[in-house]
């Protein structure tokens, strides 16, 4: 399988919205309080693009994973409890998520990586990220990614484990 990480376009909105949608009915599904509050909802998704921080993962032709990828802009994490790796440039992932058709083909470590990427092209060398208490698939890719725990972070009232990962210059 050939793979790549692109922007989103536009038109990619209502293929992006599926995707998401799966996405919440999983985490409702396993239990999870993630995403269960009309967050995320396709208004975000159109303005992600807009914005140009909306990316897409492809498998050959088809549109797998979406995942946003911000650099330098989370006010929320400046306010952690608790204490980051940096405090140098960074990058942010939010928004993880994969089309039930490609699950289990390690495809979100997939788009951690590709930003890893992108984010040195960028000379930025951390990424944070947050995810629920209760997402127990996101908790094991950030593990297995050498993601450390660094305190909480706050979004829409709710708590969230906050994590960074330093990268290194190749």
């Amino acid at each position: 399988m050939n793979y790549h990480l692109r922007k989103a376009n536009a038109s990619e909105v209502p293929q992006i919205w599926d995707i998401i949608q799966q996405a919440i009915i999983r985490r409702k599904n396993d239990g999870s309080e993630q995403w269960q509050d009309g967050y995320p909802n396709e208004t975000f998704i159109q303005q992600d693009i807009e914005k140009q921080i909306g990316y897409v993962i492809i498998v050959d032709d088809t549109i797998a994973g979406y995942a946003v990828v911000l650099f330098n802009d989370e006010p929320e994490y400046e306010k952690i409890r608790g204490k980051w790796l940096t405090n140098d440039d960074f990058a942010v992932l939010h928004r993880v998520a994969i089309s039930d058709e490609y699950l289990g083909k390690g495809l979100a470590q997939k788009i951690f990586l590709f930003t890893e990427v992108l984010a040195i092209e960028n000379n930025i060398f951390s990424i944070k990220v947050d995810t629920n208490f209760d997402n127990i698939p996101m908790l094991r890719i950030l593990k297995k990614l050498g993601y450390i725990y660094c305190g909480e972070v706050t979004f829409r009232g709710g708590a969230r484990k906050a994590f960074e990962k330093k990268l290194t210059e190749n």
